[in-house]
């Protein structure tokens, strides 16, 4: 896959089609391109490039601890990859973190995105406390215990380790201090947007985005559907479509969303196609 240089981290991506309007579509998580290359895949049949991508500390990229907030450093790094790619402002498309980080481009940046396309929303106190576990807590825990080595063999990293054996060499060069302070600088920064009913922006800045959007909910712990509907209440100008409505006793239903993914690309085709009539 073709890497770029993106702020000083390498960036690997991946552009489905040949032809079309530009989107991009981010999984949530840390998960990496193959999170939603199945999704992507349907919208580049439907006449669109997209650009898939892995962020800076997911999959074959490279890893970088700088700035206040990871959601804001992975948005700048994906202005900074379309930019490089000359696409023009593009339809934004965003799951979980990957909505955050699309909503975080979205108000930083209004002139680089046409419309956000955003799916299982996070919000709510569960997700604000096992989030902060997942993304930072237990690394905090792992360097502590066991400097570096240890963090190297946290099942993240070990994967990313295995994707691009230059992450090894990056996370000893970085040292149990510094990656201890970035993580501990991006988890206050989590904690301290993660109340607000749509995790990560404050409801003034969501009332302030003046694109098209559409809101599809979550149906399980981490992505209750009220943190979707906080989304629609507060962008003024989306709409709100529905997917999957039943609730999960679990903190993701990968299962299900996988055996949704046709229905979840429908309603973003017809979403597009709508936003590309009115431009």
């Amino acid at each position: 896959m073709p890497i770029m240089r993106v702020r000083g981290v390498d960036i690997v991506y991946e552009v489905l089609g040949d032809h079309g309007p530009w989107v991009t579509v981010t999984p949530g998580g840390r998960r990496g391109i193959a999170g939603e290359r199945a999704l992507g895949a349907l919208i580049a049949e439907a006449g669109f490039r997209v650009l898939l991508h892995d962020r800076r500390n997911v999959g074959a990229s490279g890893i970088a601890l700088t700035g206040e907030s990871e959601g804001m450093e992975q948005a700048e790094d994906l202005l900074g990859l379309l930019r490089g790619l000359r696409t023009g402002p593009v339809f934004v498309a965003g799951c979980s973190s990957g909505a955050r980080m699309s909503l975080l481009l979205a108000r930083q940046h209004p002139e680089a995105v046409k419309a956000l396309l955003l799916w299982r929303v996070t919000g709510g106190p569960y997700a604000a406390r096992r989030l902060a576990y997942n993304y930072y807590e237990q690394y905090l825990e792992a360097v502590e215990s066991g400097g570096i080595e240890a963090v190297c063999r946290t099942e993240h990293f070990a994967a990313m380790i295995e994707a691009n054996p230059a992450n090894r060499e990056t996370l000893h060069e970085m040292g149990a201090a510094r990656f201890t302070e970035g993580m501990q600088r991006w988890l206050a920064s989590f904690r301290r947007d993660a109340d607000y009913p749509v995790a990560g922006l404050s409801p003034t800045e969501m009332r302030q985005m003046s694109m098209p959007a559409i809101v599809i909910p979550g149906n399980d712990r981490v992505h209750p559907a009220a943190g979707a509907q906080a989304a629609h209440r507060l962008l003024p100008f989306s709409i709100y479509r529905e997917v999957l409505t039943n609730v999960v006793e679990a903190d993701v239903d990968f299962d299900g969303w996988a055996a949704k993914t046709g229905s979840l690309a429908a309603h973003f085709i017809d979403f597009l196609r709508a936003c590309n009539r009115a431009l």
